[in-house]
């Protein structure tokens, strides 16, 4: 596992009650007057007790925020991208990247193509103007990979265990009486870092709600003004009070029951992939990550990617665009979320040997260069 960051402990003074709060209401917080009263009543302690707890977790770093969690490509549009940043002007083409307020995400990444960050924007206009901006600026090709199908998109997982991997003790979660667990499975729901699905599932496989989802580019949320009102005021987090919705309310002056309905309808349409505790997942020890590129025989994409979706070490598994033209022949994209870098790299030989005997690349992060939520404010302006 890997060292705590800091030399400390983050499990030091964790009891039963602050590991269910981590694994079972990563999503899943009711949207309702008093949520931390419901909340409390299944953990058995008290509102004014689940607030105090996510407070600690929270100012301990284990977790980042409690709130919403965004679905950009539903409201608009959004791209992986990626640069090949000469080492000399590698600092001065971060810097103009990050100066986007549309780039949430940007990562160092160990290979030719060594920026890759994620665009975000309220059109699919913006977006690539965004991007043309920056290859513009920078002097540099951008390489565009918008995700094209989604298979298997999760960021929500158990982190109080010993887990190699992610997903390994998902199947122990509760199935029923725990509103964390229900959500969970009922939306998928995931990463923040990447591009999400807006339309028409085709394909399934067993297990683990492995799916082929098409990707529209250029879909639009078709907000309400208050929705638009509620999605800038949530934007970094929820106030951690007892009527945090209500809160929120006041600061927009609308109603509070016309707030609680405008964010059960952005959950419902999947604007909002979900609400709860957002956990750190790097200080919990899931920090031996690597993206892995496949070059899958298109025939064969749809299959391929559902069932290794449906694997419990891959938290990340899409469809992107080849681009041959820029040397570029990848069409299938898995991410593992490990503790161990050896376990992750035998996963990945197992990955490549039973399910993918297929040409790839295995891109790990070196350094983090911005991580930030989408802003909805690029979002809803279109």
């Amino acid at each position: 596992m890997s060292a705590p960051e800091g030399g400390e402990d983050w499990r030091a003074d964790l009891d039963a009650v602050d590991a269910r709060l981590l694994d079972e209401y990563q999503s899943g917080i009711p949207v309702e007057e008093r949520p931390f009263r419901a909340v409390g009543e299944t953990l058995g302690a008290s509102e004014q007790e689940v607030l105090a707890r996510i407070e600690r977790l929270r100012d301990r770093g284990i977790v980042r925020r409690f709130g919403a969690v965004l679905n950009p490509p539903v409201i608009g549009s959004s791209t992986l991208a990626a640069l090949n940043a000469p080492e000399d002007r590698f600092a001065e083409i971060a810097e103009i990247v990050n100066g986007y307020r549309q780039v949430n995400h940007n990562y160092r990444r160990d290979h030719d193509w060594n920026v890759w960050f994620v665009v975000t924007a309220g059109s699919r206009a913006t977006r690539d103007r965004v991007l043309d901006e920056i290859e513009a600026r920078t002097g540099c090709a951008v390489l565009r990979l918008p995700m094209l199908t989604d298979y298997y998109i999760d960021l929500e997982f158990p982190v109080v265990n010993a887990d190699r991997f992610a997903r390994e003790s998902t199947a122990a979660l509760p199935t029923s009486g725990t509103p964390g667990a229900e959500r969970a499975r009922a939306n998928g729901a995931g990463a923040e870092d990447a591009d999400r699905p807006t339309e028409g599932t085709e394909a399934s496989a067993d297990g683990a709600g492995a799916s082929a989802t098409r990707i529209a580019e250029d879909a639009v949320g078709g907000l309400s003004a208050l929705e638009v009102d509620v999605l800038l005021a949530i934007q970094d987090g929820l106030p951690l009070t007892a009527t945090p919705y209500r809160d929120v309310a006041s600061g927009i002056d609308a109603p509070g029951r016309e707030v609680l309905a405008a964010i059960e309808h952005l959950l419902d349409d999947e604007c909002i992939k979900r609400i709860g505790c957002v956990v750190n997942h790097v200080r919990t020890g899931f920090d031996a990550n690597c993206m892995v590129v496949w070059d899958v025989p298109d025939a064969e994409l749809d299959a391929r990617g559902t069932a290794v979706g449906a694997l419990p070490s891959v938290t990340l598994c899409y469809h992107r665009p080849r681009r041959p033209e820029q040397d570029w022949p990848y069409n299938l994209f898995t991410m593992i979320h490990g503790r161990d870098p050896d376990a992750v790299a035998a996963e990945i030989d197992a990955l490549a040997a039973e399910h993918l005997p297929f040409p790839h690349e295995r891109l790990h992060s070196t350094a983090t260069l911005k991580q930030t939520g989408a802003r909805y404010e690029e979002l809803v302006s279109g």
